[in-house]
């Protein structure tokens, strides 16, 4: 197995706790240092992971034992941090995504390749069992040839329940910059890389109100297009739809379902790490269950650094910085269509990321303090 991969997480936001959790239960991970622009969040976090110690941004850039950067940073300042991490010499896995623009992703990227470090990027939710079983069924031919797919995510509004949902409805906000890189990186997971995109977009409301919290009833400005849909062309022919709302209410359809000549999987929530995986098999009476058959295990925030520790030298992890680059291409595409009205081609490519068999990375918490 070799030596764990030390860490040092820079953002000590409300998203740390989920990998503080897994990281706990990952032999392949040892977290030695935090870092926040406010100290005081730092230290609560080092006060409670034993061995961990709070640290000034730049004394966590200049750390000799910290290998990878790990940036919970808000998402303007992904492409900054990383950058920063590269130019000390340090692998980067960011939340996503993985920077503010594709013009700064790529400059991640190539910083990154010139220093000779590894770029990772979530959402790592595609390395859990939910979408690694739809791989599987697709890969096993349960479906027969794939034909197109959908993608749907439907809320109406983050400000319903967020105190401070202003990000939402601000530029780099909107549902499918939000959650589009979880949906984006399972249909290129299970599809393969897309080749152009055509998309829609509405904008039905100039303000909301939040619903929850100090600032309940206060009203904010909605500066982007709440409603996106998009037809996306992948490599292989197959045609993914997208349906990406922060207007509608509901809906009854899986978060994505794949076609095939031979059958439809629905795929559980692309924003979560397992769930059931579906098959109406042509001819069939009703829908099937499948069985757990690939992915991580119990898997959470956290297990696409334990697979990146694990990837050949060389090598592009499966959760890696080209696969992040290209579903922000698609969903900057998707925007960039709805507004000029023309298909726009995508410029990147990726590798279909390598399947994950059915593993049990982790251990039980327990197991450390025994």
């Amino acid at each position: 197995m070799g030596k764990p991969l030390k860490v040092g997480i820079i953002g000590c936001g409300a998203i740390i706790a989920q990998y503080l959790t897994n990281f706990r239960r990952l032999d392949a991970i040892e977290l030695v240092a935090v870092a926040d622009l406010d100290f005081a969040r730092a230290q609560a976090v080092a006060d409670s992971y034993e061995g961990v110690r709070a640290l000034s941004v730049d004394g966590l850039l200049a750390a000799d034992d910290v290998e990878l950067v790990l940036n919970l940073t808000v998402p303007a300042a992904h492409g900054p941090i990383a950058l920063q991490a590269i130019a000390a010499g340090k692998s980067v896995y960011g939340e996503k995504p993985l920077a503010a623009t594709t013009a700064e992703a790529r400059q991640v990227l190539d910083a990154a390749r010139e220093a000779g470090v590894v770029v990772g990027c979530a959402p790592d939710t595609v390395l859990g069992t939910g979408i690694q079983t739809a791989r599987k069924a697709i890969d096993d031919g349960l479906i027969g040839s794939p034909i197109s797919a959908t993608a749907t995510m439907v809320t109406p509004g983050h400000e319903r329940w967020h105190p401070n949902p202003d990000f939402y409805y601000q530029p780099g906000g909107g549902p499918l910059l939000d959650m589009g890189p979880y949906y984006v990186s399972a249909l290129v997971t299970l599809l393969g890389p897309v080749v152009s995109v055509i998309g829609a977009a509405s904008h039905t409301r100039p303000e909301r109100v939040i619903g929850s919290g100090p600032r309940e009833g206060e009203v904010i400005p909605v500066d982007i297009d709440s409603h996106v849909t998009g037809v996306l062309v992948h490599a292989s022919g197959a045609l993914s739809t997208l349906f990406m709302s922060f207007d509608a209410v509901s809906s009854k359809s899986a978060n994505i379902e794949v076609h095939g000549t031979l059958g439809t999987l629905a795929v559980p929530d692309p924003n979560h790490f397992d769930g059931d995986v579906e098959l109406f098999a042509l001819g069939a009476d009703a829908w099937q269950t499948l069985p757990v058959s690939a992915g991580y295990l119990d898997s959470g925030r956290g297990f696409g650094i334990a697979d990146l520790a694990a990837t050949p030298a060389g090598k592009e992890p499966r959760a890696g910085g080209k696969l992040a680059y290209h579903a922000l291409e698609v969903m900057e595409s998707v925007l960039a269509s709805a507004h000029s009205g023309s298909a726009v081609a995508i410029k990147s490519t990726v590798a279909r990321p390598e399947p994950v068999e059915l593993t049990a990375l982790a251990h039980e918490v327990q197991e450390i303090s025994s």
